[in-house]
C-alpha cells in the first residue's frame, strides 16, 4: 500500500463518513492550553466541563454509536483482572460489527483490501478484524487475559496507576457525563473547522491521570475503526500519514508482540491520532 494510496483512501473514508458529527452537534469548552512541559503535571487548569453539548438524540441513535455504547460497560478497566466474555457481550460485539460493516466507510475499506489481495473475501476480512481488535491477550505478564485492542483504544485501561489508551471521544463524553472524568486542559486542537477534528487533552479518570491523550473528535465509531485498521495493516508500529478533508493527519498504531492469533497474526495494541 503506497503513501499515495493511503492519502487517497483516507480521504475516501472521510467522505464516506455520513454518521460523523455535524456543525453544532458537539460544543466544547477547551479552556486552558498547556505546554508539553505542563501537560505531565496533572494540574487542573479547567474548572468547567469539556463537553458543553453533544447532540445525543441525533448521534447516539445511529446503530454504530448505539452499538459502541452497548460495548463500553463490558470491560474491566484494571489490568491484571480477567475479562470474562458473556453470551450477551458476544452478541453485542456481533451487533456492533454488523452495524459497522453495513456502513459506507467499512464498505470502502473492504473493497480496497480485497482489490489489493489482502483478503480472499469480505467475510475473511470481517473475521480477521474481529480477531485483531477483540481477541484477548494479557497486559499483566500472563497473569490474566485482561485486554484487547478494542478495549484499550475505545474504552481505556488503568495500568500501573495511570490511564492507558482511552482514545474514543464517545467514551470521554460518557465518562465526563457520569462524573468519572475530570478534564484538566488541552495541548492541541487540530486545524479542522468541521468534524472529525484531532484533540489532545489531559484528564483524570477517577484519580488516575492521562497526561496526554488524543482522540478523533466527532468521528463515527466506524470511521475510527476503519482508519486505525487501515494504518495497522499498512504501517504497523510506525507513523501512518493520512489526509482528512484536505488536512494532513498522522496515525500511530502498535501491534501486540507477546502473543498471537491465527497463523502468527498480531493483535492491535494501540491506535491513535498523533498531535504535534
Amino acid at each position: 500500500i503506497s503513501d499515495q494510496e493511503l492519502l487517497e483512501l483516507s480521504e475516501q473514508l472521510y467522505a464516506a463518513d455520513g454518521n460523523r458529527a455535524a456543525h453544532g452537534d458537539i460544543v466544547l469548552d477547551l479552556q486552558h492550553q498547556v505546554t508539553s512541559a505542563e501537560a505531565s503535571a496533572g494540574k487542573d487548569y479547567a474548572p468547567q466541563r469539556l463537553f458543553q453539548h453533544v447532540a445525543e438524540a441525533r448521534l447516539f441513535s445511529k446503530p454504530t454509536f448505539s452499538g459502541l455504547l452497548a460495548l463500553l460497560d463490558n470491560y474491566e478497566r484494571m489490568t491484571g483482572r480477567s475479562e470474562a466474555l458473556t453470551a450477551q457481550e458476544e452478541r453485542e460485539e456481533e451487533q456492533f460489527l454488523a452495524a459497522v460493516f453495513s456502513t459506507r466507510v467499512m464498505a470502502t475499506l473492504t473493497s480496497f483490501f480485497l482489490a489489493k489481495g489482502l483478503y480472499p473475501s469480505a467475510d475473511a476480512f470481517r473475521a480477521d478484524l474481529k480477531d485483531m481488535w477483540f481477541g484477548l491477550y494479557s497486559r499483566s505478564g500472563g497473569a490474566a487475559l485482561d485486554s484487547s485492542g478494542f478495549e484499550h483504544v475505545f474504552h481505556g485501561e488503568i495500568k500501573k496507576g495511570k490511564v492507558s489508551g482511552c482514545h474514543s471521544w464517545v467514551q470521554l463524553y460518557e465518562l465526563e457525563k457520569s462524573g468519572q472524568l475530570n478534564y484538566l486542559s488541552y495541548s492541541y486542537d487540530g486545524a479542522w473547522p468541521s468534524f472529525p477534528d484531532v484533540l489532545a487533552l489531559q484528564f483524570r479518570w477517577s484519580s488516575y491521570l492521562k497526561s496526554v491523550g488524543s482522540v478523533l473528535l466527532g468521528s463515527s465509531p466506524e470511521f475510527d475503526l476503519a482508519l486505525y485498521t487501515l494504518c495497522f495493516k499498512a504501517r504497523p508500529d510506525r507513523l501512518c500519514h493520512v489526509s482528512l478533508g484536505g488536512e494532513a493527519a498522522r496515525i500511530q498504531t502498535y501491534s501486540w508482540t507477546n502473543s498471537f492469533y491465527g497463523d502468527g497474526q498480531r493483535f492491535v495494541a494501540s491506535a491513535y491520532p498523533v498531535s504535534p
